[in-house]
C-alpha cells in the first residue's frame, strides 16, 4: 500500500494524529492517540469510584458529565472515550455487574433507552447503522466490569472497524459537548426518551 495521501497526512497533522511511516508494504502502521492514555491509566486505578455511580449522584452536573437522559431506573451518557462520535452508554442506576441481578423494570428501561438513543443519534448525527451491545466481564472488554452497561456505537458506511487508519482517514469533527447539544435538540424534536 502506498504511503498516506497528502490530504490524509494533513488531517493527521491537524488533529494531532501521528501515523508511523512504514518502509515495508506488509508492515502494520501505528496510529498514535495519546489522549487515550487517560482511559488506559484509569483501568489500573483499582477500586476507585465508579464514574456511572458518580454521574447518577451528581444530578446538577448532567451537562458536564454528558448525561443525556435520566430515567427511574437507568441513565444514558456519552462515552468520554468514544470509538466514534456519539458513542453512548446506557446503564442501570443500581451498581451491579451482571444482567441476572437486574429486575424486569430496569431491563425494560435499559432497552427503551437503547431504542431511543439509536433514534436520537440517527437524527442528531445522521448515523447510518449501530453496534449495540454489552461487554460483560473484563476479559470480554468491559472497562467497568462491576457496573453493567450497554454501548450504542454509531456507524457510517465506509468506516472500517471503528476507524480507518490508512488513506481513508475519517474524522468526526464534533466535540463531545457539541454532540451532546445536538442530541439534546434532536431528543426534544423527537419527544425522546419514551420511557414507561
Amino acid at each position: 500500500m502506498p504511503g498516506c495521501s497528502c490530504f490524509a497526512g494533513l488531517v493527521a497533522v491537524y488533529f494531532g494524529i501521528m501515523i508511523e511511516k512504514s518502509t515495508r508494504y506488509d508492515r502494520i502502521r501505528n496510529l498514535w492517540a495519546p489522549w487515550r492514555m487517560e482511559y488506559i491509566e484509569s483501568l489500573h486505578k483499582g477500586d476507585e469510584e465508579c464514574f456511572l455511580c458518580r454521574y447518577r449522584d451528581e444530578v446538577d452536573n448532567d451537562e458536564k458529565n454528558l448525561v443525556v437522559w435520566r430515567g427511574k431506573k437507568c441513565l444514558a451518557v456519552l462515552n468520554r472515550f468514544p470509538y466514534t462520535g456519539g458513542h453512548a452508554l446506557v446503564a442501570p442506576l443500581k451498581h451491579v455487574g451482571e444482567l441476572a441481578k437486574l429486575d424486569a423494570d430496569t431491563m425494560l428501561e435499559m432497552m427503551e433507552m437503547l431504542r431511543d438513543m439509536q433514534l436520537v443519534l440517527a437524527e442528531a448525527i445522521h448515523a447510518e447503522g449501530f453496534n449495540i451491545g454489552i461487554n460483560a466481564g473484563r476479559c470480554a472488554g468491559a472497562g467497568l466490569p462491576d457496573h453493567i452497561h450497554a454501548h450504542v456505537v454509531p456507524r457510517w458506511g465506509g468506516d472500517t472497524n471503528f476507524m480507518s487508519v490508512f488513506d481513508d482517514v475519517r474524522v468526526i469533527p464534533d466535540s463531545l459537548h457539541a454532540i451532546y447539544q445536538r442530541i439534546q435538540q434532536s431528543a426534544k424534536k423527537l419527544h425522546l426518551p419514551k420511557l414507561k
